[in-house]
């Protein structure tokens, strides 16, 4: 995405289903709920989305079934194979089919069974069919998860930088305590330090279960449109001013030839969406992080520049990233505590913090209204959130992001 297009498209609706363990339902039933909420959230009619794009990991239903459910008939449609790194890519390539004359207005969405079905944590369905492509070079030496994968640039960022369990279990707290105002997260308990390192080891030395991410049933879409088509539709447009997608560090997955193995892609990508937006760090109000594990958020903060190299469990400690702090992250809870979407809600959550629309326990939210005390277990309500910035995660070597302006 050029710098030319920044602050031309925005983001106009947004629609999810239930975070759940057990829809009961198909990724096409579940898709078209999430469609027709974004649809209905932007105040679009169905001749009105003429691009359709989506992402999967062979776990969910092509555009072409989905559109028949809800009326569309798209100009142009793409429904591609991947993973954390999608959604602020696709917002990106959406941009790009609109400014291509191919289609006016896209619905992105992600459909996914991820606990009662297709699991990606290695069980259920998919560890049932065969192994072939890229799973050859991992499935038969034991790497079956992410976890496992990912393991190994952490476990040489803690040998390198001395980060402890006890500092990575602090990114888990934060996040629960804001998913404790969240009336759609799975997971609302909060949690403490101890909570955390009293959990099982799911791989030594860098996670215990509650450094993992929830496994769950959702959907979710988000749609794009020029600035100048939003201005007639029902909300207020989130602008999105710079997006980086799916770059890369040098040798791809097999990033460990090349090294340094404990630098992520947000090396790489960080200072690219950073110009392109044409803002700096200091500028952003709220971030979305990709959590799949703790370890993730941290390698990432550290890498897109927010700290420096090894200070990641500092700035984790330090009390920042907590609502009320001065620059929350994951207000949402994350994968950790709302539910696991490949990256998406956490999209959703900044458009509706950018918004002012946070949907929280406050009593007056549907208003507007926030009382801006986190303390009570009810408000997570960025005040006056002006810019936002997603950071998406594929695997240590492959990375998007995405900044935003309401």
């Amino acid at each position: 995405m050029a710098g030319k297009l920044s602050g031309k498209y925005c983001i106009v609706g947004i629609g999810e289903t239930e975070y759940s363990r057990g829809s009961g339902r198909t990724t096409r039933a579940m898709g078209a709920e999430a469609i027709r909420n974004a649809m209905n959230d932007a105040g679009l009619k169905p001749e009105d989305v003429d691009g359709m794009m989506s992402y999967h990991g062979g776990d969910s239903t092509p555009s072409t079934a989905i559109q028949y459910d809800l009326g569309l008939r798209p100009n142009f449609y793409m429904d591609c194979s991947g993973g954390g790194s999608s959604t602020e890519a696709l917002v990106g390539l959406a941009v790009g089919a609109i400014e291509g004359g191919m289609c006016d207005t896209v619905a992105i969405f992600r459909s996914m069974n991820g606990y009662s079905q297709i699991r990606i944590g290695g069980t259920g369905v998919r560890a049932a069919s065969g192994i072939t492509g890229p799973e050859l070079f991992r499935r038969p030496y034991g790497l079956i998860s992410a976890v496992q994968t990912f393991a190994f640039t952490f476990t040489r960022h803690m040998m390198e930088y001395g980060v402890t369990s006890e500092q990575l279990a602090h990114i888990k707290v934060a996040h629960s305590n804001h998913a404790s105002n969240n009336p759609k997260a799975l997971m609302k308990q909060r949690v403490t330090v101890e909570d955390v390192m009293n959990s099982r080891w799911i791989i030594r030395p860098c996670a215990h279960l509650l450094d993992c991410c929830l496994e769950t049933d959702n959907a979710t879409c988000i749609i794009v449109t020029s600035a100048e088509r939003a201005k007639d539709l029902k909300q207020k447009p989130i602008f999105i001013l710079g997006v980086q997608g799916r770059g890369t560090k040098p040798g791809g997955d097999f990033h460990y030839q090349h090294g340094p193995i404990s630098r992520v892609a947000g090396h790489y990508v960080g200072p690219r969406v950073f110009d392109v937006a044409g803002v700096k760090h200091d500028d952003v109000d709220v971030t979305g992080c990709y959590d799949a594990f703790t370890y993730t958020t941290l390698l990432q903060f550290e890498d897109y520049g927010w700290c420096e190299k090894g200070e990641g469990k500092d700035y984790v400690t330090s009390g920042i990233i907590n609502l009320g702090g001065k620059r929350p992250n994951n207000t949402s809870g994350g994968h950790l505590c709302e539910g696991y979407t490949h990256g998406m809600n956490m999209v959703i959550e900044n458009v509706r913090q950018l918004r002012g629309t946070i949907d929280d326990y406050c009593p007056d939210w549907k208003e507007g209204k926030h009382t801006y005390d986190y303390s009570e277990g009810k408000c997570r309500q960025v005040k006056d959130a002006e810019i936002s910035m997603n950071m998406g995660w594929g695997t240590p070597a492959v990375g998007s992001a995405m900044i935003m302006r309401r």
